[in-house]
């Protein structure tokens, strides 16, 4: 097949002057590059497309594939991440990971929780505060998390967004609204293990990878994996690589993982983050469709290095379920 890259490059973005904040989530080409070879390695063409204003281009000048590999994750709105897929949409091109539904409904946490808590997945009690008047409408017991309701990697996390009373409910509320222009999700904080837990596959195809355990060292920002956390991973950060067979918690949890997971018709490939209640009870509490894909620095791949799947084999599973959903383009009518 001829497959599509498109994806978000960080350095085009801060030699536009976006700052390294903003830019957290997008790709290096050490990601690009990995990716490239993995798709090629399978036997494929590829052509790096880039983002979605590059896609539109492309699509306009008409370039089309037979299958687009996408890590895009876009820069503005709420429906950021569902940009790609619904251009795909629009043209009748089958496309890696979710699709635009999943894709904006996942990014807005307080949705995903909602839609899982109706599945009967495990989640902590939650509110959203839209603006400052609903900060005094929280009805929840303290200690408290509050976060911002659409970011990914730790964006706007640190030790003050555990709350111990309404001054600081108040007070961590309203920076998150004032820096993120956005909803702030505030939910029961839960003490318990933190684990972030990698899928492979489609509805019933759907099958865990493997568990990544998340423990701070002392010299981390405390009991959250912060903004902080994440960027110097690697002088604040251990991780663990449990197994469901030996460890029963570990067992609860993957099912929770895969319960939310085929809730929220997450496609090909995902991690999905769960923290135990002070009952030791698994909680979902957010899920990433489109996973961070650096063959040696993010997390689904070295939860699948950690249980012997190699990255190439990774990215051949992810292409593998995609490639179901092909169309062949004599049964696609002409526009």
């Amino acid at each position: 097949m001829r497959i599509g890259l498109t994806y978000d490059l960080r350095d085009d973005y801060l030699a536009e002057g976006y700052s390294p904040e903003e830019t957290a989530e997008f790709d290096s080409m050490v990601t690009i590059d990995g990716l490239d070879d993995a798709v090629r390695a399978q036997g494929h063409q590829t052509d790096r497309i880039g983002n979605a204003r590059r896609l539109v281009e492309r699509l306009a000048g008409g370039d089309r594939w037979d299958l687009v590999f996408n890590i895009a994750e876009g820069l503005h709105g709420l429906g950021r991440e569902a940009q790609v897929p619904a251009i795909l949409d629009v043209y009748q091109i089958p496309y890696t990971f979710a699709d635009p539904l999943v894709a904006a409904l996942c990014l807005h946490k307080g949705f995903t929780k909602m839609v899982v808590r109706q599945a009967g997945v495990p989640t902590p009690d939650f509110a959203l505060v839209q603006r400052p008047e609903d900060i005094d409408q929280v009805r929840l017991p303290y200690p408290l998390f509050a976060k911002p309701v659409g970011e990914g990697t730790g964006k706007g996390i640190g030790p003050n967004c555990k709350i111990r009373d309404a001054a600081a409910l108040r007070e961590v509320s309203l920076g998150l609204l004032e820096r993120f222009r956005q909803p702030v999700l505030v939910e029961t904080f839960l003490p318990g293990r933190e684990l972030t837990i990698g899928i492979v596959g489609t509805g019933p195809a759907a099958a865990i990878l493997g568990t990544m355990e998340i423990l701070l060292r002392p010299q981390a920002e405390p009991e959250v994996y912060s903004f902080v956390n994440k960027e110097q991973s690697d002088d604040l950060v251990d991780y663990d690589y449990p197994s469901g067979d030996r460890d029963e918690q570990v067992r609860q949890a993957q099912q929770t993982a895969l319960d939310a997971y085929r809730a929220l018709g997450c496609r090909d490939a995902g991690r999905v983050d769960i923290r135990c209640d002070a009952a030791g009870v698994p909680n979902f509490m957010e899920v990433n469709p489109l996973a961070g894909l650096h063959p040696t620095h993010s997390d689904l791949p070295m939860i699948a290095r950690s249980f012997g799947v190699s990255y190439v084999e990774l990215i051949g599973r992810i292409l593998q379920s995609a490639a179901q959903r092909v169309v062949p383009q004599s049964l696609i009518p002409n526009p």
